[in-house]
C-alpha cells in the first residue's frame, strides 16, 4: 500500500494537519502549505522557511518498518545551508534516519540521529568518505527516495541509485517525515511512502 501526499487539499499559509512540525536541536521551524506555480502536482507545496538546527516534519499516523519514502523537492534559498531530507523509522524528533541532498555542497548523505545527535553512515563497499557527490542545482525540482528493509537502505536521487548503507541502530517501525537544516528554504511536493511486507 502506497500513499502520496501533494498538500493540494490543505489550507494555504497554514501548517498541514496530522503532522508534528518541530525541530531537532535549537531554533524554530516554520512549515506551511503554499501555492507554487512550479509544483510538480499543482497547486500546492509544503514549504519550510524557519530557522533551526534541523527543522523536522513528522507524519504522525505512519508506522513503517520496511518500505520506502520518496519526495520531490526544490531548494530555494539559504546561505548557511540549502538542504532537503527524508526521514524514516522516526520515534520522535530526536531519533530517526535521514537522507538529505544539499545544494550548497552538491552531495547526498545518509545519517542516523540518536538522542538528537546526527552521525553520517558509511556507504556499503567503501571505506570512509562522506556521502556521494551529486549535483543539486537550486531552483529546480529533484526527486529523493530511500528504500529501507531490515538493516539495508538504498538511496535513489533523480531516478538513479546512488548508494546503499547498512545500519542496525533503529530496527523498529517508525514514522516518516521531512527534514531541512539551518536557514534552508525548501519546497516539498508529492511525498510518497509505503510499506513492503
Amino acid at each position: 500500500m502506497a500513499e502520496t501526499l501533494n498538500f493540494d487539499d490543505a489550507r494555504i499559509g497554514m501548517p498541514p494537519e496530522g503532522w508534528t512540525l518541530t525541530k531537532t536541536g535549537k531554533g524554530e521551524s516554520r512549515w506551511t502549505v503554499e501555492a507554487e506555480p512550479t509544483a510538480p502536482s499543482k497547486p500546492n507545496v509544503l514549504k519550510q522557511s524557519g530557522r533551526a538546527t534541523f527543522p523536522v516534519a513528522i507524519k504522525r499516523d505512519t508506522n513503517i518498518r520496511d518500505g520506502f519514502v520518496e519526495v520531490k523537492f526544490k531548494a530555494v534559498a539559504g546561505s548557511e545551508d540549502r538542504a532537503a531530507g527524508l526521514i524514516w523509522r522516526a520515534k520522535d524528533a530526536d531519533n530517526y534516519y535521514v537522507v538529505r541532498a544539499n545544494a550548497l555542497e552538491d552531495n547526498v548523505v545518509l545519517y542516523k540521529t540518536v538522542n538528537g545527535v546526527r552521525t553520517s553512515l558509511e556507504i556499503v563497499g567503501r571505506k570512509g568518505g562522506y556521502g556521494v557527490k551529486a549535483p543539486v542545482p537550486s531552483g529546480q525540482w529533484h526527486a529523493l527516495r530511500c528504500d529501507f528493509a531490515g538493516h539495508r537502505f538504498k538511496v535513489t536521487y533523480d531516478g538513479q541509485l546512488l548508494f546503499e548503507v547498512e545500519d542496525a541502530t533503529m530496527t523498529n517501525a517508525g514514522m516518516i517525515g521531512l527534514w531541512t537544516k539551518a536557514d534552508s528554504v525548501t519546497l516539498f511536493d508529492d511525498l510518497a511512502y509505503g510499506e513492503v511486507k
